[in-house]
């Protein structure tokens, strides 16, 4: 009877670390790093009907994000680090600085396992919390002052910009095309923006990959009104809003993302969100951050 109590209140205080532990993790994100704001969903392994990717395309994004930016990140002083939760049925993924000397973010099986998620649009969450650490100004304010990570539109805003664009360049993106009904408004506008024919199909796949992950949002937040390209959202916020746009919002970053054509090697800055990016004050008249979430530095 004794060693079967000590059994239980061992379980217990394992529990209960286990969700200080987690407690701690959210703190340490300031509670909103996560791609998706704060849910309670689960999508455990082996619930297939709902759609989304299997492990083998999980870890294949993985893989390919930690080959394609290992070396960038180790020029910043760090190693990238990506956990990978297969297991884990969170419907979610983070990113945080919490190991020293390590830019980290953690991916979790039940957003892969979500019937919205395609391959790339696994890559496109990836390379948001990548984002994070990676993305440059605007940074996130807090009481304390300015964090580490870059704000949600900007993680969005580099996420595709930068990181998605460089993850496909060098695929058969015609290839990859196939099958998807790409909107009118997406391939004209990209069309008429590049003249190189794989960079307007890389315009085309980012902002597919921006597509299915605006329905994700529409679905997680049981928001009716679905995202479209065709229906931008038209609020102006009077100050830079840190945190999780609205879906439709975030569709209009991954698009303007996309149709921004400067060169993949233009770093960004940690101070300046004019340098690297298009914007108003860089005389862009398309690729700048909507207004919906960005107040621009003039």
């Amino acid at each position: 009877m004794i060693l079967n109590l000590n059994n239980k209140l061992t379980k217990i205080l394992s529990s209960l670390f286990l969700l200080t532990s987690l407690s701690t993790f959210a703190c340490d994100l300031h509670g909103q790093s996560g791609f998706l704001p704060d849910n309670n969903l689960k999508i455990p392994v082996g619930l297939k009907s709902l759609g989304g990717i299997n492990e083998v395309q999980f870890n294949r994004v993985m893989d390919k994000m930690i080959k394609l930016y290992s070396p960038i990140v180790s020029q910043h002083g760090a190693n990238f680090v990506i956990e990978r939760r297969w297991t884990d049925g969170t419907v979610n993924a983070f990113a945080h600085q919490n190991t020293p000397g390590a830019y980290t973010i953690v991916m979790f099986g039940g957003l892969a396992r979500h019937q919205e998620i395609t391959e790339d649009a696994m890559a496109l969450v990836a390379c948001h919390e990548l984002g994070h650490h990676l993305g440059g100004a605007p940074k996130k304010t807090e009481a304390n002052g300015v964090i580490w990570a870059a704000n949600e539109g900007q993680a969005d805003y580099w996420g595709t910009m930068k990181c998605l664009r460089h993850y496909f360049d060098g695929d058969d993106n015609q290839k990859a095309l196939q099958g998807l009904n790409i909107p009118q408004t997406v391939s004209t506008k990209c069309t008429a923006l590049y003249t190189n024919y794989n960079e307007q199909l890389i315009c085309q796949r980012t902002s597919m990959a921006g597509l299915a992950v605006g329905k994700l949002f529409n679905n997680v937040s049981n928001d009716i009104t679905p995202v479209d390209f065709n229906t931008p959202d038209r609020s102006v916020v009077t100050k830079t809003f840190d945190q999780h746009p609205a879906a439709q919002c975030r569709l209009d970053t991954y698009f303007q993302a996309s149709l921004c054509d400067h060169p993949l090697s233009d770093s960004v800055s940690n101070n300046d969100p004019n340098i690297g990016v298009c914007s108003l004050k860089n005389g862009d008249k398309v690729g700048n951050r909507p207004l919906c979430w960005y107040k621009p530095t003039l």
